[in-house]
């Protein structure tokens, strides 16, 4: 617990003390305690995904008056939607101004740095005056029910959870975005038609979007509103001349009836009569198309929208051979705000469904090909990758200078929940305002819609800007598979499974090698021939062409495009001596197999003569031991001292032995006789029991730690052991050596085994720590009928035992925690292409279970 939690608890505390003035907001107060004690005074670091979804929790328990929206964010190389408080995030930069909160920049493992916040000093004294009231409301977000013991929001690949360490778990709505009703019209900008007729409008079904129901949790606070909003969503896609055909084949735009509906499913029996289609359809109605430059049409979403959300939902598609696709929107209305006076706030969630939608309708339409090289730029996760927002308005509500809007506060807040955080600000002419943001941006005023086509031909080189963004993110990640992949291979005389692993790194890593190759060129050939547009005469439009900079961008491209070419090369490079030295490891191997192989074979060969013999020995010696211990019982008997002299057996021995011809010698030969077959008697049941043998062999190859290894064989006793050790030869001192120990032990306790004592051989290298091999023969005609084991319950049983001492190394596994990342990240990118094939799984209902 922090010093100001502990000052926050006493009892000395006065009234006086506690009422004051931190020259702080209430809300500012709040943020700040909150993070005191997350950062335990100065000690930990607070990340900033975790204090977003703390400060959420906190608006959803009314501990801070904020208003929030979604927004995309990248969290572990997985992009999601977050109810994102633009208002807390603008304190938290005023605390950080006003030195109270630190920040730092630390490294991940996804390749973006995230911010760590971390109370002063000064902050500190600041909490000391914070009344106990204030921080009374904020324990209740902060500590778990009926405890002290803090809340840490976790993410777990999917969603944010409120965890404890004593167990409590609570889901986090923060990844719910929410659905407002709207009515839209199909708006593509005149500049990118070629004939063809126009788009039809919706706005007789306006009034459909006002309905008393909506999924928003929170008060808006409407500060900034907009008058006559068409919107244009925009992103790049790998596309060319023939993708162009393709795509006009599959949408239908040679066929005499063109369009129809369109659906993300695939037909596994193309050849059969019927078919059923449980997905949401997309109506598709071709307004104009060239065979090999671009393709417009209309797109209404018919998709279900629950809790008695209405969406009239119309696209205007436009794609090129560029690469650039268009998806504009024209909104009628928006709940009950009918063209105008259009909220900053319902906006912001009319924009996550344009987003999410898109995707949707073009993944439906493009190719296969183009579908895969989207999942690889956006690891498996292309349904949520990033666009740009293009904001059109006749008029916003109230009318400023672009300096009045950029004053962060409450106006700049507004405009960064649908266009990311500002960047700048400009007054294009004396109506018309441009504003930046870092996903977007807005252009408002009575003219905005004559400057389409220099804002389309912006659209272009930005959209091809993100792409080129993710494609580099995407670069690090494939050069850290690659060094993983090396390290790999150093080790892989130590690791036993190394092998498989190297040559599925080195098939996958070239694939994505060769792709990206492909989608290089393809932005190479998109920046030749992408044009810009002249400078227009008038004064608005020449300074709205100076501010956007399209030339400068070009030549930006150019060069990092060109610059991605040398990385891509170099890759390539690199991955060419991972071949060479995983054909060195797979001849190591095979001649290492193969000196094992000839040593094992010659020892078979003369093992099987030198038991051949021994056999036909064995067998001769057996009978004639047996011939030569009758007679030496017999001649024990009647040697100087014998039985015979007896008084009571002579008369036997004279008159029916001595007396009666060859008696002495039938009942010689009969005795050899009787003592023969008991011995052979005996060899048969030993070699019955000989033939029961159970012998188990498993296969571990998993990385232990062999001083407990080596505390367990103590409590089995000695047995044989054998060791094999590599050459300490001076020319083999780099090389990875390997002490190979091979002990053989038979359980001490037969009760626990049905009666018999099973025999143990367990092989492992000692210098690397890897447990190789466990051998055990088990004799299942000795052991209890009732209480005797089968193979399985022996295997289960003795590594039941092994897992149960805690042998096993998990940790080191995975010879690096590199290779874990990729490996957990291959998993996701597995998990989330499953999960898009199945058609999605439900999501899990309500707020989040409380879970002790």
């Amino acid at each position: 617990m922090s010093s100001s939690d502990e000052s926050s608890g006493s009892e000395t505390d006065t009234d006086s003390e506690e009422e004051e003035d931190t020259g702080l907001t209430e809300n500012q107060n709040r943020l700040l305690y909150m993070c005191d004690l997350h950062s335990d005074s100065g000690r930990k670091w607070i990340r900033k995904p975790a204090l977003i979804v703390l400060i959420y929790e906190g608006i959803v328990l009314n501990v801070f008056d904020f208003d929030y929206a979604p927004q995309s964010d990248l969290i572990e190389n997985r992009r999601v939607w977050l109810n994102i408080s633009q208002e807390g995030k603008s304190d938290v930069e005023f605390l950080r101004e006003e030195e109270l909160l630190a920040g730092l920049q630390k490294p991940t493992r996804s390749y973006k740095p995230v911010t760590c916040y971390q109370i002063t000093k000064k902050g500190i004294g600041v909490v000391k005056k914070i009344s106990r009231k204030d921080k009374e409301i904020v324990h209740e977000l902060v500590y778990m029910r009926g405890s002290r013991e803090l809340l840490a929001a976790e993410w777990d690949g999917n969603s944010y959870w409120m965890e404890s360490n004593s167990g409590y778990r609570r889901k986090s709505t923060i990844t719910d975005t929410e659905d407002v009703s709207y009515v839209s019209s199909a708006y593509v900008p005149q500049c990118l038609r070629y004939g063809g007729r126009p788009t039809l409008s919706n706005a007789h079904r306006a009034h459909e979007s006002a309905v008393n129901t909506n999924q928003i949790r929170d008060n808006l606070d409407e500060v900034i509103t907009l008058n006559s909003v068409s919107i244009i969503v925009a992103e790049y896609i790998p596309f060319g001349a023939n993708q162009i055909v393709q795509l006009n084949n599959n949408v239908g735009s040679t066929e005499r009836c063109q369009g129809g509906f369109i659906s993300p499913d695939v037909d596994d029996a193309e050849g059969g009569t019927s078919m059923t289609d449980d997905h949401d359809l997309t109506a598709v109605d071709i307004l104009d198309y060239t065979l090999t430059h671009h393709i417009n049409f209309e797109a209404e979403i018919r998709f279900h929208e629950e809790g008695g959300v209405v969406q009239v939902e119309t696209f205007g598609v436009s794609l090129n051979a560029e690469g650039t696709c268009f998806y504009g929107m024209q909104v009628e209305a928006v709940m009950d705000r009918i063209k105008d006076n259009i909220s900053l706030d319902h906006l912001a969630r009319l924009l996550v469904d344009v987003q999410q939608d898109s995707s949707a309708i073009v993944d439906s339409i493009i190719s296969e090909y183009q579908r895969e090289l989207m999942q690889l730029i956006f690891l498996g996760d292309a349904c949520n990758r990033n666009k740009v927002n293009l904001i059109i308005a006749n008029e916003i509500t109230p009318h400023l200078t672009a300096e009045e809007y950029m004053d962060k506060g409450e106006y700049e807040n507004e405009l960064k929940q649908v266009i990311g955080d500002t960047k700048a600000a400009y007054d294009i002419s004396e109506h018309d305002t441009l504003i930046f943001g870092a996903y977007g941006l807005l252009v408002c005023g009575p003219n905005s819609r004559h400057h389409e086509p220099l804002l389309c031909a912006y659209l272009q080189f930005i959209t091809i800007d993100i792409f080129v963004q993710n494609y580099f993110a995407r670069m690090w990640i494939l050069s850290s598979d690659m060094a993983t992949t090396n390290k790999i291979i150093d080790v892989s005389e130590s690791d036993p499974t190394s092998l498989n692993r190297i040559r599925y790194r080195i098939c996958k890593l070239a694939r994505d090698i060769i792709q990206m190759d492909e989608i290089l060129g393809y932005l190479l050939e998109a920046l030749e021939i992408i044009e810009i547009p002249p400078e227009p005469p008038e004064q608005a439009g020449r300074s709205l062409y100076e501010r956007l900079e399209i030339s400068g961008m070009r030549s930006q491209l150019v060069r990092r495009t060109t610059d991605l070419k040398k990385n891509i090369a170099g890759s390539q490079r690199y991955l060419d001596v991972l071949r060479e030295r995983a054909h060195v490891v797979s001849e190591n191997k095979m001649f290492e197999l193969n000196e094992n192989l000839e040593s094992n074979s010659k020892k078979l060969c003369s093992l099987q003569d030198y038991n051949s013999e021994a056999a036909h020995s064995l067998y001769i010696l057996q009978v004639m031991f047996a011939g030569t211990l009758a007679f030496d019982v017999l001649d024990r008997i009647t040697g100087n001292w014998t039985v015979v002299n007896t008084d009571w057996l002579e008369p036997f021995v004279e008159n029916v032995i001595k007396n009666t011809p060859v008696a002495f010698f039938l009942f010689s030969m009969a005795f050899w006789a009787l003592l023969g077959y008991i011995i052979l008697k005996a060899f048969e049941t030993k070699n019955w029991r000989s033939q029961g043998f159970i012998t188990i062999k498993q296969r571990m190859h998993r990385r232990i730690y062999v001083e407990k290894l080596r505390d367990l064989l103590l409590t089995k006793g000695r047995g044989h052991e054998e060791r094999s050790y590599d050459t300490d030869a001076p020319w083999a001192k780099d090389q990875v050596k390997k002490d190979i120990v091979k002990l053989t032990y038979e359980e001490k306790d037969a009760k626990e085994w049905g009666n018999t004592r099973p025999k143990v051989v367990i092989e492992y290298d000692e210098r690397n720590q890897y447990l190789l091999e466990i051998t055990m023969t088990y004799n299942k005609r000795i052991a209890s009928k009732n209480l005797g084991l089968n193979a399985q319950e022996l295997r289960e049983k003795f590594l039941g035992e092994l897992e149960q001492l805690g042998i096993y190394d998990v940790e080191g596994e995975d010879h690096s925690a590199d290779d874990l990342a990729v490996d957990k990240r291959i998993a996701i990118e597995e998990r989330i292409q499953a999960e898009e094939e199945e058609g999605g799984d439900d999501e899990e209902g309500g707020g989040g279970e409380d879970k002790e």
